[in-house]
């Protein structure tokens, strides 16, 4: 009788894994991190621990529905991708009906702890984000424009935006300025890795910039959109809102940013893309942690 519970206990465990993983758990959590930043930086003192938990988790699981439904769309394309054909769908682990179930309780879910332990505000900007990354940016703009990850990189740009409006009920332009650092820093993340991807996405047939427009049009637009990063990451400090550590670090990761998109611009390599990628990640998480000690440090409350 042990063995034979024993052996639910797993599959129970494997069930719950592979649904884990729909959620894409490490950009569910960089979504969560950067929308709790939004959240402290929203007042000068702490966020109350009641609706840090709320927002954080009516965030997370919406999030986590989104990627969901997203994995459900693009199940087929998955397939035919070295870097996603070992996710659940592909592999036969979970069901497209078990996913669209398991996708809409969830989203549901996190509306529903947003609406009514939050405010109603955090709840409807939360259901566009949803809707503009899981239909309007996977089902229309990702396979018909090279440009789909600029368009659709506003979704992915509005956590901060989520977390300040949980803390004040409204869009502040500081708010907007963390969405700005986001949306600029998404294309010469991405393409980053679309150039080291390329093959895997010409065989998949969406029109990523490296498969439409070549390799050096790529390069040369990483180097643009990563002089725009550079210049919207100083307006935190040109508006008041941070100050001189903050400045001082995102100098500091700027300069390191803009070089690997000067060498991949000027020597690229798939190495060099991929090492590209990874710093941004790293980038993007330092960026807002300089963010969070400046405001708690250094700027008077």
């Amino acid at each position: 009788m042990s063995a034979v519970l024993a052996m639910r206990l797993q599959r129970f465990g494997c069930g719950c894994q592979n649904f884990f993983l729909l959620c894409k758990p490490r950009v569910t959590a960089l979504i969560v991190f950067t929308a709790m930043i939004g959240m402290f930086l929203a007042t000068p003192g702490m966020v109350p621990l009641g609706l840090l938990l709320a927002a954080t988790t009516g965030i997370a699981l919406a999030s986590g529905a989104a990627a969901a439904f997203n994995c459900l769309i693009e199940q087929k394309i998955d397939a035919r991708m070295a870097r996603t054909r070992g996710r659940p769908l592909p592999t036969g682990q979970v069901t497209s009906l078990q996913t669209a179930l398991f996708a809409t309780l969830v989203g549901t879910a996190g509306l529903a702890i947003l609406y009514y332990l939050v405010n109603p505000l955090t709840m409807w900007l939360t259901f566009a984000t949803f809707v503009g990354y899981a239909v309007i940016y996977t089902i229309f703009l990702k396979p018909a424009t090279p440009l789909n990850i600029v368009i659709g990189g506003a979704s992915g740009a509005m956590p901060p935006v989520l977390g300040w409006a949980a803390v004040n009920n409204v869009v502040a332009p500081e708010a907007l300025i963390l969405f700005l650092i986001i949306f600029a820093w998404t294309p010469p993340h991405f393409w980053a890795l679309a150039l080291y991807r390329r093959n895997e996405y010409a065989k998949s047939g969406l029109p990523m910039l490296p498969v439409t427009h070549g390799e050096e049009f790529t390069r040369l637009h990483i180097l643009l959109y990563t002089v725009i990063l550079v210049a919207v990451t100083l307006m935190p400090y040109g508006a008041g809102m941070s100050g001189w550590l903050y400045l001082i670090s995102a100098l500091a990761l700027d300069g390191v940013f803009m070089a690997y998109a000067w060498k991949i611009y000027r020597n690229y390599s798939d190495d060099l893309a991929k090492r590209m990628f990874r710093y941004s990640i790293l980038y993007l998480t330092l960026l807002f942690v300089a963010l969070l000690a400046d405001h708690y440090l250094i700027m008077p409350s």
